[in-house]
């Protein structure tokens, strides 16, 4: 349950790459991924980042988010959006797997328990990014007590360690 790949925010990213090795579709988290949480405003290089995006891939939100937040934030961005997305369960991932070719789709987030383990767990490939501050609602913080947990792992193990970037995608 490792990510492809690491990078340190969304800006970062070698989109070149995704799209020399096939990548059509890309699924960024909203929340502390996209935007820091309870924030609205998209600042004008997040904008630029999405404009850009779409010109060469198919651009998507995949929140756990309410309807009300995601579908703002969508309409903003000028992409389409999967609300409620219940990570890491596997429901709304079918639908993805269903829908698309998942060798062509990429996940972006900022938590291992919901983005990394969901994404890996539906055999799809997986970005991590750090995120932008603590400030999160209480679900989140209770999964990042067993992200804690797991982070320790795999740093022990030398599989994984915060802050150190890589990028495994192939």
């Amino acid at each position: 349950m490792i990510p492809d790949a690491y990078y340190e925010n969304i800006h970062k990213i070698d989109y070149s790459k995704l799209k020399k090795i096939g990548v059509k579709n890309i699924f960024f988290d909203i929340d502390n991924t996209v935007i820091p949480y309870k924030v609205t405003n998209i600042d004008k290089k997040t904008l630029k980042l999405f404009k850009d995006l779409k010109k060469d891939f198919n651009v998507f939100l995949f929140s756990n988010s309410r309807r009300k937040r995601v579908m703002t934030i969508a309409k903003e961005l000028k992409v389409n959006a999967y609300y409620l997305s219940m990570k890491p369960f596997k429901k709304n991932y079918k639908k993805i797997i269903n829908m698309f070719n998942k060798n062509e789709c990429i996940f972006v987030g900022d938590q291992f328990m919901t983005d990394v383990f969901g994404a890996k767990k539906n055999r799809l490939k997986v970005i991590f990014v750090n995120r932008f501050n603590d400030n999160e609602p209480l679900t989140t913080r209770f999964w990042r007590l067993i992200e804690k947990q797991y982070l320790k792992k795999y740093k022990k193990l030398q599989v994984f360690e915060l802050n150190s970037y890589y990028d495994r995608l192939k």
